[in-house]
C-alpha cells in the first residue's frame, strides 16, 4: 500500500510543476495582478491631481480628486457654483431678481445650509448619505462653464461610488442623472433640496413654504404643519419639490410611477426684524425641503428652480409614463387658493394691462378698479332703489310685527307673520337682501386680489409712487389712513333708510376704523385698489344723490329721525 501513496503523491507534485510551468502571464508568488494600463489622462480631472485605483482585487476603482474646485455654470436666467465636495450647488443666482439689499438673489439659503445643499444626494442610510455629501469627486470640469453644456462628477471608494451627471440649456431646467452603487449594487439615493431658499428672511415668508406634489390627476399641498420629516411618499409623481411665496424647485421624474419623495421638515432662528439683526431677538421658524427620485436604482429627472411666473411655469412640461412630452406643465404650482376661479383670469387681465396699456403695475392695478366698479354701479343702483321700497314698507311690516307680538317665538302662528312678510315683499317687489347685493358681488373680486397680489412674482418689488413693493405693506402707512377716511365719507354720504339712526351713526365710525386696522398690514397692491373702489364710490354716490332717487331716500331718512327725535 506504501509504494501506491508515494506513486500518487509524486505524479501529483510533476503534474503541478508542468501546470505552473506552461500557465500564460502568471504572476509572482504572493503579488497581486497588476491593474490594466490606460492612455495617461488628458480631462480634467488631471489638473486636480485626482486619486484613481484599485484598493482590492474585484473592487471598483477609487475615484476621488485630491482638493476642492468649484465650476460655474452660467446663462442668461443663473449663475450657479457647483463645488466638487459633494458635487453640490453651494450657490444658485437668479439674475432677473433682486434680494432685499438690491443684489442679485441667491436662493440657497445660507441660514439653513447646516442641512445640505442643493443637488446633494439623500441616502437613507446616515453613514453613507454622509460620505458621498462630502466626498472630493472628480468633475469633467472646472472653471466657468457656459450653457448650453454638461457637467458630470465621479467618486468611489473602492465599495461606494457615485455618477451624477447635470445638463444645462438655456432655461431654468435642469437636467439630472444620478446613481449609487454599494459593491456593484444600486441604493436608493435622491436629487436632494434640502432646505429653504434664500428669500426667505421673515416668518411670514417662511410660513408661506409648502411642498407641493402632482399625483395622478390632483394637486397635493403640504403646509409645514402637514411635513413630516423623512417621510416618504410613493409614486406617481408628474412633478414634486418645496417652494415658497415666489420661487420653487420642482423635481420632474422622467418615470413618474418609480418616483419616491423623501419630505423633510427643520427648524432654524432668524433675526425677527432682518433690517436689524438682534441675536437677543430671535425667532423660530420652519424651513421645507424634499429629495425625489427613482427608487428602483438610477435616476433620471429635471428640476426646475425658478420664479413662479405662469409663463415660465407654462414652458416647462411633464412627461408621460412612457417618457414622451405632453404632460401637464408646471402652471398649477401657482396656487391661487379657493377664489381661484376668479383669481386667475383677474390676475391674467393684469398681466395683459400691464403688457399692453400701462407698463406700471399700479397704474394697471387702478385701471381694473376703474373698470370693475363701473361695471357694479348698475347693482348699486338697485341696492339704493331695494333700500327705499323696503323703507317705504317700515309702517306696514311693523303693523304685521304687532299683530303676531302676543305670540311666542316658537308657536307655529309665528310661521303666519312670516308668510305676511314675504308676501307683502312680493306685492311690491321689494327684496331685503337687496341693500347687501354689491357688497356681496365686491367681496370676492377682494378676496380674489388678496389671492392674486399674495403670489403674484411680478408684483415682487414693483414700485408704485412712494410704494417700493406692491406686494409688501405700506411702510408709510398713508394707504391704511386713506382707506379711513376714504371709507368714513362712503359711510357719512351712503343713505341707508333702512337703519336704525344710532346705529348708522356706530356703524360709520367703527367700520371705518376695522377696515383701517385690517390693512396695516395687507399688500400696499390690495390697499391701492380698495382706496381707489371707494374714491370710485364716493364719487358715484355724490352723482346718485342728486338724482331723484338719491333725493327721495334723503327725506325718508330725515322724516325717520324726526320721529324717533320726538
Amino acid at each position: 500500500m506504501l509504494p501506491i501513496m508515494i506513486a500518487v503523491v509524486a505524479l501529483l507534485l510533476v503534474s503541478q510543476f508542468f501546470l505552473y510551468k506552461n500557465k500564460p502571464n502568471a504572476p509572482a508568488a504572493g503579488k497581486p495582478p497588476e491593474p490594466a494600463t490606460s492612455a495617461p489622462a488628458t480631462t480634467p480631472e488631471a489638473a486636480v491631481s485626482p486619486t484613481e485605483s484599485a484598493s482590492a482585487p474585484g473592487a471598483a476603482p477609487v475615484k476621488t480628486a485630491a482638493a476642492e474646485s468649484e465650476t460655474v455654470v452660467e446663462n442668461e436666467l443663473y449663475r450657479i457654483v457647483f463645488t466638487n465636495r459633494g458635487a453640490q450647488a453651494k450657490s444658485w443666482v437668479l439674475k432677473k431678481y433682486k434680494d432685499e439689499k438690491g443684489q442679485p438673489l441667491d436662493l440657497v439659503s445660507h441660514e439653513s445650509a447646516t442641512f445640505g445643499l442643493p443637488l446633494s444626494l439623500f441616502a437613507y442610510d446616515e453613514a453613507v448619505r454622509n460620505k458621498i455629501n462630502t466626498a472630493l469627486y472628480l468633475g469633467s470640469a472646472s472653471g466657468p462653464l457656459a450653457a448650453p453644456g454638461e457637467l458630470t462628477f465621479e467618486f468611489s471608494d473602492g465599495a461606494i461610488s457615485v455618477h451624477k451627471t447635470l445638463r444645462f440649456d438655456k432655461s431654468y431646467v435642469v437636467w439630472i442623472e444620478s446613481a449609487v452603487t454599494i459593491n456593484g449594487k444600486p441604493i436608493q439615493a435622491y436629487p436632494w433640496w434640502p432646505a429653504g431658499f434664500g428669500d426667505q428672511g421673515t416668518g411670514p415668508s417662511f410660513a408661506a413654504a409648502r411642498i407641493d406634489y402632482y399625483a395622478g390627476d390632483k394637486v397635493e399641498r403640504l403646509a409645514a404643519k402637514k411635513v413630516s420629516g423623512g417621510n416618504t411618499l410613493r409614486g406617481p409623481l408628474q412633478w414634486a419639490g418645496p417652494q415658497d411665496q415666489y420661487f420653487a424647485a420642482i423635481f420632474l421624474p422622467d418615470l413618474p410611477a418609480q418616483a419616491a419623495m423623501v419630505t423633510f421638515r427643520n427648524s432654524i432662528q432668524v433675526p425677527k426684524d432682518p433690517a436689524k439683526p438682534d441675536p437677543n431677538n430671535l425667532q423660530k421658524v420652519e424651513v421645507l425641503g424634499a429629495a425625489v427620485g427613482d427608487a428602483d436604482g438610477t435616476t433620471r429627472e429635471r428640476i426646475f428652480v425658478g420664479p413662479k411666473a405662469l409663463d415660465v411655469l407654462d414652458a416647462v412640461h411633464c412627461k408621460t409614463l412612457n417618457g414622451e412630452s405632453g404632460g401637464p406643465d408646471l402652471t398649477h404650482v401657482v396656487d391661487f387658493g379657493f377664489f381661484g376661479l376668479i383669481a386667475r383670469p383677474l390676475f391674467l387681465w393684469l398681466l395683459w394691462t400691464h403688457d399692453h396699456i400701462a407698463a406700471n403695475w399700479g397704474v394697471s392695478i387702478i385701471i381694473l378698479t376703474v373698470i370693475i366698479n363701473l361695471a357694479l354701479l348698475p347693482l348699486r343702483i338697485t341696492s339704493m332703489k331695494s333700500a327705499l321700497k323696503m323703507q317705504k314698507l317700515q309702517p306696514q311690516m311693523k303693523a304685521i310685527q304687532e299683530k303676531y307680538k302676543k305670540y311666542p317665538m316658537r308657536d307655529p302662528k309665528r310661521a303666519d307673520m312670516n308668510a305676511e312678510i314675504s308676501a307683502l315683499y312680493k306685492e311690491h317687489g321689494a327684496n331685503p337682501a337687496g341693500g347687501c347685493l354689491p357688497l356681496v358681488i365686491q367681496m370676492p373680486f377682494l378676496f380674489a386680489f388678496y389671492s392674486m397680489l399674495g403670489i403674484a412674482i411680478e408684483l415682487r418689488q414693483a414700485p408704485f409712487l412712494w410704494l417700493h413693493d406692491l406686494s409688501s405693506p405700506d411702510k408709510l402707512f398713508i394707504l391704511p389712513v386713506l382707506i379711513v377716511i376714504s371709507t368714513l365719507f362712503v359711510q357719512k354720504m351712503t343713505p341707508n333708510a333702512g337703519m336704525d339712526p344710532a346705529q348708522q351713526r356706530m356703524m360709520t365710525i367703527m367700520m371705518p376704523l376695522m377696515l383701517g386696522f385690517f390693512s396695516w398690514s395687507l399688500a400696499s397692491g390690495l390697499s391701492l385698489y380698495w382706496v381707489v373702489g371707494n374714491i370710485i364710490a364716493i364719487g358715484q354716490q355724490y352723482v346718485m344723490n342728486r338724482t331723484g332717487l338719491g333725493k327721495e331716500m334723503r327725506a325718508e331718512m330725515e322724516k325717520r329721525a324726526r320721529k324717533a327725535a320726538k
